[in-house]
């Protein structure tokens, strides 16, 4: 990939000679990023299966959570530049790799939350995750973003979490459901793990990624437990090959409501974080625009958990019954 490169504002100049590898490597690359959380995850619960997409959230907050303080307690560096070149611009420590993490994660957990519910290979679902999370995981060597200790470390933290509550997985999902604390519970546990994380001499945006990742738990909780309570629209619970209508009406209902449900939530993440930035940027006496002022714990972490608490719970709860509304259940 790499034929010259220059200095220019500490950013490196580098030319691609195979576009194959560059594409698919930085496509691999997002499927780790907020992109992918916030189309991804919700799909899963409009239109694939609501106890599939719990357990998605519930080990994406926790190993992300982990995965986010890890590195600022370890405080390993990213690969120097130059050598590497990197294509991406992040100021948070290397190991592990969230990437690999999250990518491992949500691969193998979804694979196994299906497997009895689908009637589909084991092995093929296995191999499935394999190559999703080996791409995500060669990505962040690719764009030179971390090193293969950082990724094989990512990797087996991942798998080490997945095997250890998976005991626990139904468990936690009908105290999910059922308990009267859960709503509670749901916004005072993940704002106590924000404003107590590990404090850093320099800014670094895990805290934010953090607060993101636990806010949008938060809210797509609390959804769950609220359409438990009130039955909310009868999205599919059964597996998706039991009586399915023709191919073509399919993908049209899965695409309508994909597209719906994802500008909702644009709408909602635009609009809620206007309002709480603007109000408590206000409640501080500080510009909107002051990036160093959003910066502040007292600011960012609510900012944050407030924003994508609403997405999350837009996504459980608005989004559905938009579609119930359009005819799209």
């Amino acid at each position: 990939m790499l034929k010259t490169f220059h200095f220019q504002d500490c950013a490196q100049k580098y030319v691609v000679k195979n576009y194959f590898y560059y594409y698919l490597f930085k496509f691999s690359s997002a499927l780790g990023e907020e992109i992918f959380y916030i189309t991804f995850l919700p799909f899963t619960y409009w239109n694939i299966n609501h106890d599939v997409s719990r357990r998605l959230i519930m080990m994406w907050c926790i190993v992300m959570y982990i995965g986010q303080v890890t590195k600022d307690i370890l405080k390993w560096p990213r690969p120097h530049s130059p050598p590497v070149v990197k294509l991406e611009m992040r100021a948070e420590y290397g190991m592990p790799s969230t990437h690999a993490m999250a990518a491992t994660s949500i691969s193998f957990t979804f694979c196994i939350a299906t497997i009895n519910q689908n009637k589909y290979s084991l092995v093929l679902g296995l191999m499935a995750a394999f190559v999703f999370s080996t791409l995500v995981c060669l990505s962040r060597l690719y764009t030179g973003m971390h090193t293969v200790l950082d990724v094989i470390g990512g990797t087996l933290i991942s798998a080490a979490l997945i095997a250890l509550t998976y005991p626990a997985w139904d468990i936690i999902d009908h105290l999910m459901l059922t308990s009267p604390f859960c709503p509670i519970l749901s916004i005072v546990v993940p704002l106590l793990l924000c404003y107590n994380y590990p404090k850093l001499e320099d800014y670094s945006p895990t805290r934010a990624d953090t607060t993101t990742v636990l806010g949008a738990g938060a809210g797509a909780t609390i959804g769950f437990w609220l359409n438990n309570l009130y039955a909310a629209p009868n999205y599919p619970n059964e597996s998706l090959h039991l009586n399915l209508p023709p191919i073509s009406e399919m993908m049209m209902v899965v695409l309508a409501k994909f597209l719906v449900g994802v500008f909702i939530l644009l709408v909602t993440r635009y609009f809620i974080k206007g309002m709480a930035l603007r109000v408590l940027c206000s409640r501080y006496q500080v510009s909107v625009n002051n990036l160093e002022a959003r910066r502040r714990l007292e600011i960012e972490v609510p900012y944050k958990f407030i924003t994508y608490s609403s997405v999350g719970f837009s996504a459980t709860v608005l989004v559905p019954l938009v579609h119930d509304l359009l005819g799209l259940i």
